[in-house]
């Protein structure tokens, strides 16, 4: 069949597509009367124009030169985007940004109103400026160009677009740390430990903290709303389990100290014994808690002692010791040794075999890791810092010995430019293998005898005198209770594994642990560059005091009697002065708890 002498063409199968009419933007539409019949009655058409938008037709009409092109790309950002309801449609990413810029200038005081929180159970408000929320206007304005709007979206659809807010997670973390104060908890990393050859599990334990990815979402969001923000505590925990650790001990700790390893050489074979075993067989937690074992060969040289000095010659590292109020190189020799890197790995592979237990091991020439050229280079040169504090009892009591016994595992410790050090890893353990006494240590509020009790006035001395230099406090913990003979808010205590003291280098120069000891006091230096006219401390009011209260305990050899403290807050502002001028002024603070007063006595009155 034809049609105005055309062939019709085969029934069309695709779907029927519905067409809007929609006045064209900016161009007055002249209706034009309609003959009788209207125009479905004439093959003529109606001179009202009409757009008929379809995908195909719309590409048409776009490809026709009619001018709807221009008008529906016009500018850099899709026509109807809106952002705080501002339009920025329409507009180059430079007027947007002015656009965008104005609308938060109307804003301003709403957009830097203190924001309402609660942490946990405690609420403050936080002020925008101090942890660094604002709103990237270039990239907020590069996301609303990049909306997603095809053609006929940018004609008549609409969208709006979130603000990129920004925000310094560091001292936002740290300003909610501070709401959550005494609520939140530390993580208990997992680990192993010996006792002789005896391996004890420590279990993790949650910390109870801010989740920082969720707070800073969420705290976002109330400061554009202007709506007061809760971040809960939530429980984290370590990555190791207790039953990994339980795994650990089953098949790894207890095999590994069952029996002797004998180490073969081509210069001769050397047994090593459960005990250098334990000695050297660590495990340790990252800061995600997954506990890996792994042999350390410095230890366990320490631990074979002569044995290994019949194949091997130790090489030695250059180093310093003071000598006349200066520092003093001392040269370093190569040597000749097992291969550590082989070494480790091998002893770790047969430890939980109860059977083949020999490791082969090839001896390899060993040159010192610092040598002295390397060490000139360091720049240590001077005393930048020192600190003394005083004991009772002489050196015969158990507490002074392990004060001194931590000293001497300190003494001469170099740092390197950009080094953390940590004295949990410096010093490992502190047992009774290591040469460790019992002595008063406080556990769970009281003082309680206890195996390397007094290394944290060792650590006190060490963090003051790192303080004093200037360097970057990394770790450190002060004590629940305060002492008198410590300096409050600015001391440390340590406690094998869960509590560590760590600083950082921060200096281009090296730094050296130099320390002595007299029968009262224990003193520990750091030489290196100075860099700094003076480091002090200025110590704000003591506030929130808080009497002790009495507590009698059982007597017997495991109670130790104490006068108690008053509990307090304060804070510690360590000054760091440059060129005559303030460099840094750094907050320390601290709550002490009341320290009861323990009376080694049945309470009067008492059944």
């Amino acid at each position: 069949m034809t049609m105005y002498g055309e062939k019709v063409p085969a029934a069309d199968d695709r779907p029927t597509i519905k067409v809007a009419a929609v006045s064209w933007p900016g161009v007055e539409m002249e209706p034009v009367a309609t003959p009788p019949g209207g125009e479905s009655g004439r093959p003529g058409r109606s001179r009202r124009v009409r757009l008929l938008l379809a995908g195909g037709i719309v590409a048409a009409v776009l490809a026709g030169g009619v001018g709807l092109g221009a008008y529906a790309y016009a500018g850099d950002v899709p026509r109807g985007t809106t952002v705080l309801g501002t339009e920025l449609g329409g507009r180059s990413r430079t007027e947007a940004a002015q656009a965008l810029r104005a609308e938060l200038e109307r804003r301003a005081d709403t957009l830097n109103a203190p924001l309402a929180v609660t942490v946990g159970e405690k609420k403050a408000e936080l002020k925008p400026s101090d942890v660094g929320l604002a709103i990237d206007v270039d990239a907020t304005v590069a996301a609303a160009a990049e909306a997603d709007a095809h053609a006929v979206s940018r004609l008549v659809g609409s969208r709006t677009v979130e603000p990129v807010v920004t925000v310094d997670q560091h001292k936002l973390e740290a300003a909610l740390r501070k709401v959550m104060g005494s609520q939140g908890r530390e993580m208990t990393m997992p680990a192993i430990i010996w006792t002789g050859t005896t391996p004890k599990p420590v279990y993790p334990k949650p910390a109870l903290t801010v989740d920082t990815d969720g707070a800073t979402a969420v705290v976002k969001a109330g400061w554009l709303a202007a709506e007061p923000v809760t971040v809960p505590l939530v429980e984290k925990w370590p990555a190791t389990t207790q039953e990994e650790v339980d795994r650990l001990v089953a098949e790894l700790a207890r095999p590994a100290v069952a029996a002797p390893v004998t180490l073969t050489t081509d210069g001769g074979s050397v047994t090593i014994p459960p005990t250098a075993i334990a000695r050297s067989l660590r495990f340790s937690a990252d800061d995600a808690g997954t506990l890996t074992p792994k042999v350390d060969v410095k230890r366990l040289r320490a631990a074979l002692g002569d044995r290994l000095t019949k194949l091997e010659v130790e090489p030695q590292d250059a180093g310093l010791t003071i000598s006349g109020g200066k520092p003093k190189v001392v040269p370093s020799k190569a040597g000749r040794q097992v291969d550590a890197a082989a070494l480790g790995p091998a002893l770790l592979a047969v430890l939980p075999k109860s059977e083949g237990r020999t490791v082969t091991a090839e001896l390899k020439p060993a040159a010192p890791e610092l040598t002295e050229a390397e060490l000139a280079k360091l720049g240590i040169k001077e005393r930048v810092s020192s600190f003394t504090t005083h004991f009772t009892g002489g050196l015969s009591s158990p507490r002074s010995q392990n004060i001194v016994r931590a000293a001497k595992d300190v003494d001469g410790a170099l740092v390197k430019p950009g080094e953390t050090f940590s004295l949990n890893g410096h010093t490992g353990e502190r047992g009774y293998d290591q040469g460790y006494k019992d002595a008063p240590t406080i556990v769970n509020g009281k003082l309680v005898p206890g195996v390397g009790g007094g290394v944290s006035q060792f650590t006190t001395t060490l963090f003051n005198a790192t303080y004093y230099a200037g360097l970057e406090d990394v770790e450190h913990k002060p004590h629940s209770f305060y002492f008198s003979r410590y300096p409050a808010v600015i001391e440390s205590t340590i406690y094998w594994p869960q509590l560590d003291f760590k600083f950082r280098n921060n200096t281009p120069h090296g730094v050296l642990i130099d320390t002595s000891y007299t029968s009262s006091s224990i003193t520990v230096s750091i030489w290196s560059t100075k860099i700094y006219d003076s480091v002090k401390t200025e110590y704000g009011p003591r506030r929130n005091i808080t009497q002790p209260k009495t507590v009698y305990l059982t007597p017997g050899p495991s109670c130790i009697p104490a006068a108690g403290a008053i509990g307090f807050a304060q804070d510690a502002y360590r000054v760091i002065k440059k060129d005559g001028k303030v460099l840094r002024r750094e907050k320390f603070s601290w709550r002490y708890d009341a320290e009861p007063r323990f009376i080694c006595a049945p309470k009067p009155g008492g059944n």
